[in-house]
């Protein structure tokens, strides 16, 4: 697909998006996934990775090492101009047509999956939802084609699309150089990029997308104990770190909110980091009244004094639940 028809398509599914219904999280994506083939690096390195100079030496050796294997000085340089044909037709063979777009689409959506079985999360967040009838897709593959258009009626259940751009990468190994970008019915815009074999290079992209969007973001809500408990995060992070409790407590209080319960701690860390919670499985970990838990030493117990760590790094985040939300901050240092 050229770039100019691509940019057409993906931007008359945008416009087209804005008219459908939004969902909170949720990423619902067209399955077809358009790939522009950008600048051959590799050809580009071969031309300009080296000074003319250094050309012409290459040249000459070659010429070189033709006569002296018994090739006829006069027929030296057809024969290399042969050789350098051959080479043209066999890259040119090996790129064209149009199988590499629907190759790292395919190995997106396998790779993509495969994260999802292996986590297994209670909710996924990125879907590919194809609103066309089945009868109209088996028309489509029989005659060996791609979906390239959608109906406005079509679209109320997606919420983005995604595409792409792929570039033979410099040293004329084999590998691409991908990216892929997702824009979602906000506007929002995600870009991710990899190389690696085309075969496997969709799948070190599917693990950031599956990271990006799979990921606890915070604000959170869980139900914890038949009430809502919302998490926070850290000021100015995700999860902060400390030197002291106290300063902990006193940031999470400036939030109005608190650290969390050693039984909230355990909850969130078994729910993990891709079904709304957060792991907190090692390290420390702040609690009120100037202690600490510390998972990996349970024993006598998993809540220790501040006191019997000499210059520790703690680690925190803040909870509340919806009901103790107060009017003002009443942070005290």
């Amino acid at each position: 697909m050229t770039f100019k028809a691509c940019r057409t398509l993906c931007l008359s599914l945008f416009m087209l998006l804005l008219c459908g219904v939004a969902s909170a999280t949720q990423v619902a994506l067209w399955p077809t996934i358009p790939f522009v083939r950008g600048q051959d690096l590799c050809q580009y390195q071969d031309a300009y990775g080296r000074t003319r100079t250094q050309q012409s030496g290459d040249m000459a050796r070659l010429l070189a090492d033709l006569i002296r294997a018994g090739a006829d000085p006069q027929q030296a340089p057809e024969l290399l101009q042969t050789l350098n044909t051959l080479i043209d037709q066999g890259r040119q063979r090996a790129t064209g047509g149009f199988g590499m777009d629907v190759l790292l689409e395919g190995s997106f959506k396998a790779a993509l999956d495969r994260m999802y079985e292996q986590h297994q999360p209670q909710k996924r967040q990125v879907v590919l939802y194809n609103p066309t009838a089945l009868n109209e897709l088996v028309r489509v593959l029989r005659a060996q084609q791609r979906q390239g258009s959608l109906e406005a009626s079509q679209l109320r259940g997606l919420t983005g699309v995604a595409w792409g751009t792929y570039s033979f990468s410099p040293g004329c190994k084999g590998d691409v150089l991908v990216t892929l970008h997702i824009e979602t019915q906000p506007g929002q815009t995600f870009n991710y990029q990899a190389r690696g074999m085309p075969e496997w290079v969709m799948g070190q992209i599917a693990d950031q997308v599956f990271s990006q969007f799979q990921r606890t973001r915070f604000p959170s809500q869980v139900t914890h104990l038949g009430k809502t408990l919302e998490l926070l995060g850290a000021p100015g992070n995700v999860v902060g770190t400390t030197t002291s409790p106290r300063k902990a407590e006193y940031a999470c209080e400036c939030m109005q909110a608190r650290l969390p319960t050693v039984g909230e701690y355990i909850y969130l860390s078994e729910l993990g980091n891709w079904n709304g919670g957060i792991k907190s499985d090692k390290g420390l970990w702040a609690l009120s009244q100037e202690r600490v838990m510390a998972p990996e030493m349970p024993n006598p117990s998993m809540v220790r004094s501040i006191q019997e760590f000499q210059s520790p790094e703690i680690r925190y985040f803040c909870v509340r639940h919806l009901a103790e939300k107060k009017t003002a901050s009443q942070c005290t240092p």
